[in-house]
């Protein structure tokens, strides 16, 4: 069993940074993939990036150039730097864990408001 807690959500106006963490929990857990998604009010939940053990990545085109994952692959840990936010990027954002084809974990999510 994996937990994956999240922290550094909260409100920035247009153009503002934050960084979000997210931190599994699990003695002797091996994940693949992690990553982050965001669900905004009204719409499904789609992807912002992920990270693989081995460094790939891959970004919502959208979203590219803005925001930047990064990875301890030894603490099971991911962050996601998020620049020039605008305020169709306010959502809630969701870490995801996954350690096999089927296995995947979920974090709590972490709300992002970007507002003036």
């Amino acid at each position: 069993q994996v937990q994956l807690v999240e922290s550094g959500g909260g409100t920035v106006q247009p153009g503002g940074s934050l960084r979000l963490s997210c931190a599994a929990s699990g003695s002797g857990v091996s994940i693949y993939v992690m990553g982050w998604y965001r669900q905004a009010p009204g719409k499904q939940r789609e992807l912002v990036a992920y990270i693989t053990n081995g460094g790939g990545t891959n970004y919502a085109d959208s979203l590219k150039g803005r925001f930047t994952i990064s990875r301890d692959a030894a603490k099971n840990a991911v962050d996601l730097q998020m620049n020039n936010l605008k305020p169709e990027d306010t959502a809630v954002y969701y870490c995801r864990a996954q350690l096999g084809a089927s296995e995947v974990y979920w974090g709590q999510g972490t709300q992002v408001t970007v507002w003036s």
